[in-house]
């Protein structure tokens, strides 16, 4: 395929192709997946192109879904898994947690889990309960559990190929609201190791450390701050289990400033595992305490609200400005 410029939605669309084609043990199932493409067209053409036995009509059971999942692993194929909304996935968390995440440690190492559970996630859709949530602290949690969020499309295309060529299972978190945005995958490229962060943004001032939909978010508040004169640093972390510690490490005694930014609830979010990480180990840097910027520890509103919920640029530039006001 080369240098395109894809739709994040594509991106995926694309890995899937090229797993499918190259391991005849990747299987994908889901609602809806096969004739229709998903909800989001995510896998659009697959089953077509495929067949019925490697892409899946499954029956509206999230917990029949991941149970077959970890029963096909078990014999050795590598299902992707597709959850058809963040808010669907409770159901299945039973089989997740006590099965899929234990099983490796369960068997002693001998066994080995290759399943990759794709989640579209977080707000900004307009979309009704339970279709625009961020529950990715209640897996980050689970030890046994690789949990990622990709913000762009090139890495979107590669952390999926690298999901499925995993041996231990991979929640993939997809930021629904950026299935549109375009930007450039090579495929021809080499990747970053899956759970590696990147620097989106140089900067001296303050880091901004995102992941999924919200490094967007981060990159337009460093523009905005950057015609003040500030310099904000931006950290797409990439991975939330487990977290590139070291990588933010390196850009907060850099910065002396670090503000954690997701949309998910501050309460007890991926971000205060963050700031209790580097305040341990960037004491004597820190020139002001780690602020962070999230959801309200509140159910998900009604669309009419949600862009008042959801963080937003003045959200972000005013805790940008508390931290530079220490």
């Amino acid at each position: 395929m080369g240098v395109q410029k894809l739709p994040l939605a594509k991106a995926i669309n694309e890995s899937l192709r090229t797993a499918l084609d190259t391991d005849p043990k990747v299987l994908i199932m889901g609602e809806d997946v096969g004739k229709l493409g998903g909800v989001f067209r995510v896998t659009d053409g697959l089953q077509k192109d495929f067949g019925e036995d490697r892409v899946i009509d499954t029956p509206l059971a999230e917990s029949g879904i991941v149970g077959t999942a970890i029963g096909l692993a078990l014999r050795g194929y590598r299902p992707v898994v597709e959850i058809q909304f963040d808010g669907f996935v409770f159901p299945a968390y039973d089989q997740i947690v006590t099965q899929l995440a234990k099983m490796h440690a369960r068997a002693l190492g001998k066994i080995k889990m290759p399943v990759v559970i794709r989640i579209p996630y977080g707000g900004g859709i307009g979309a009704v309960e339970h279709h625009s949530e961020s529950p990715e602290a209640l897996f980050a949690h689970v030890a046994g559990l690789k949990v990622v969020s990709p913000s762009n499309s090139s890495d979107a295309y590669w952390m999926m190929q690298q999901a499925i060529q995993s041996d231990d299972p991979v929640i993939f978190f997809e930021p629904k609201r950026r299935y549109w945005d375009k930007s450039e995958v090579d495929t021809e490229s080499i990747p970053a190791p899956l759970h590696k962060a990147r620097v989106a943004r140089e900067g001296t001032d303050l880091t901004l450390a995102a992941y999924g939909p919200m490094v967007k978010v981060c990159l337009e508040a460093a523009a905005a701050a950057a015609e003040e004169g500030k310099s904000l640093e931006v950290v797409d972390l990439r991975s939330m289990s487990p977290i590139d510690f070291d990588a933010v490490q390196a850009s907060v005694e850099k910065t002396r400033r670090l503000v954690v930014v997701h949309e998910a609830p501050v309460f007890l979010g991926t971000g205060a595992e963050i700031a209790a990480r580097i305040t341990e180990r960037c004491f004597y840097h820190l020139e002001a305490p780690v602020l962070r910027v999230g959801g309200f520890h509140a159910p998900y509103p009604p669309a009419r609200l949600e862009e008042e919920y959801l963080p937003g640029l003045d959200r972000v530039l005013d805790t940008v400005d508390r931290s530079l006001a220490y």
